[in-house]
């Protein structure tokens, strides 16, 4: 029985700090439990990142529609962007002031 205890401490040693965090208070004794335990917290904590990550990824992209500026935060010249008012204080089409 104490083999199995020290067994299981020495695991827990050996953890992450996320994963043995939550694991460490339960205090499972049971080397195969503990083990299935864990690889169940470290299948959920890459799911959870993977799902942030996705998220995140996903508003990116959704607040990068539609920008009046450029990758270099210059606004996007407007006569390029539809044809209509000015680019330099003249009009676009007859280039008068």
């Amino acid at each position: 029985m104490e083999a199995e205890e020290d067994k299981c401490v020495k695991f827990e040693n050996g953890l992450r700090p996320d994963i043995k965090q939550l694991i460490d208070f339960n205090e499972i004794r049971d080397f195969p439990t503990l083990v299935n335990k864990s690889r169940i917290c470290d299948k959920d904590g890459k799911a959870k990142a993977n799902y942030y990550k996705a998220a995140n990824e996903k508003r990116e992209k959704d607040l990068g529609r539609g920008k009046p500026y450029d990758k270099r935060g210059k606004k996007v010249d407007e006569s390029v962007s539809g044809g209509r008012g000015r680019c330099d204080g003249n009009f676009f089409k007859c280039g008068l002031p």
